[in-house]
């Protein structure tokens, strides 16, 4: 065990099927001076018709101040710039986030310029802010991104096609509501991406060089369940107890991930998801082997524990075949649940592997990885997953 380590909570969380609709009490109960609300979501949540809730559980308590729609499918500088020039404009002092990870974070973000002002560029990088933002409720839609508990936000610098990471302990949400309900029109295709991208925060915490003993009992329980659970969480989309059951596992792995932090996965998926902008979820998920395979050298443990958890026997054998097997019922899930398997398949030319392998390498991300990656070892990883 490390000699220091710290651990949080930042967000209230709260379960249950309908709460959305009960959660004006809920927000009250947190004494929040702020009564006008700036809803931010994206079209394929108001499509869905889920704002029609989010309305109902607010309208006894909070004002609604206006829509903010306009968030593309990675969370953009312009989106966020775009979002806080209309709380503005409008007198909103509150924000309630509803959707996946790019909801949540573009709402994080512009929280800090309701706040501070500015420029969003102005506060990117770690520990830049220095007081509490505007209130935020967080409702995930997704079964995944675990955004909704997280410090940190994602967000695409357009002009440089450079993904650019906002962390603070100020960042994460004060409310974070999980309901069900809320993903029951979640397609198929993206409830996948996000159960992996979930696997992956809770696979990245436990090897991470800041991961702690309640880190590594909400990570390991996270891959139960979701080994358990995802298959039909996908493929009986109505199933409510699957559905539930991936939400939690994706906040509790969100809170781990908060405390410890992730390495060369989530590097690699930012690199190649700034520049060619595929669903951080899927690339997550393709990575996830290769990364898996690199850091079993140095922390063999620690995936012998990973593999435990996915379900795998250990049956009298040697640590390395426990491993590979644990791999491969990472691999089976991904497959199982009909993510791609290789780069080219999402459309990463493969001559753009060692501009990637460059880019991952100043990744915040990878600095708390277990093993030291070179650039060339990171495009290694890249040329085999491609």
């Amino acid at each position: 065990m490390q000699d220091f380590f710290e651990f949080g909570l930042g967000a209230r969380i709260l379960y249950k099927a309908g709460l959305v609709r009960e959660m004006s009490s809920e927000v009250l109960r947190m004494g929040f001076d702020a009564r006008r609300a700036l809803i931010v979501a994206d079209k394929g949540v108001i499509d869905a018709g889920l704002l029609d809730q989010v309305k109902e559980g607010l309208q006894d308590a909070i004002e609604i101040a206006g829509l903010f729609e306009d968030v593309p499918a990675n969370s953009s500088v312009r989106a966020v710039e775009a979002g806080a020039a209309l709380a503005i404009e409008n007198g909103a002092d509150f924000v309630v986030a509803v959707g996946g990870g790019s909801p949540l974070d573009t709402a994080k973000c512009i929280r800090i310029l309701m706040t501070h002002g500015g420029q969003i560029l102005d506060y990117q990088g770690y520990n830049v802010l220095d007081r509490r933002l505007v209130p935020m409720v967080a409702i995930p839609t997704t079964i995944g991104t675990g955004s909704e508990v997280t410090p940190y936000a994602m967000i695409l610098d357009e002009e440089q096609n450079l993904k650019v990471a906002f962390a603070s302990s100020f960042l994460a949400p004060d409310i974070a509501i999980l309901d069900p309900e809320m993903t029951r029109t979640l397609p198929a295709h993206l409830a996948a991406a996000t159960g992996m991208d979930a696997l992956s925060h809770a696979i990245e915490t436990l090897v991470s060089t800041e991961h702690n003993p309640f880190s590594d009992s909400l990570a390991l329980h996270s891959i139960d369940m979701i080994s358990n659970y995802l298959r039909d969480a996908i493929h009986r989309g109505g199933d409510l107890e699957a559905r539930g059951q991936m939400l939690v596992a994706a906040c509790m792995a969100g809170i781990a991930c908060a405390n410890s932090l992730f390495g060369v996965i989530h590097a690699l998926s930012h690199a190649v998801g700034g520049k060619f902008h595929v669903h951080h979820g899927t690339l997550n998920s393709i990575f996830l082997p290769y990364g898996m395979q690199f850091n079993s050298a140095v922390v063999p443990d620690r995936y012998v524990r990973i593999a435990l958890a996915m379900g795998v026997n250990i049956g009298g054998r040697s640590d390395a075949e426990v491993i590979a097997d644990g791999i491969a019922a990472v691999r089976t899930l991904a497959s199982d649940c009909s993510l791609p398997a290789r780069l080219r398949d999402v459309g990463v030319p493969q001559d753009a592997l060692e501009e990637l392998a460059a880019i991952a390498l100043t990744d915040g991300a990878i600095f708390n990885n277990p093993r030291s990656a070179t650039q060339e070892e990171l495009q290694e990883i890249l040329v085999a997953a491609w």
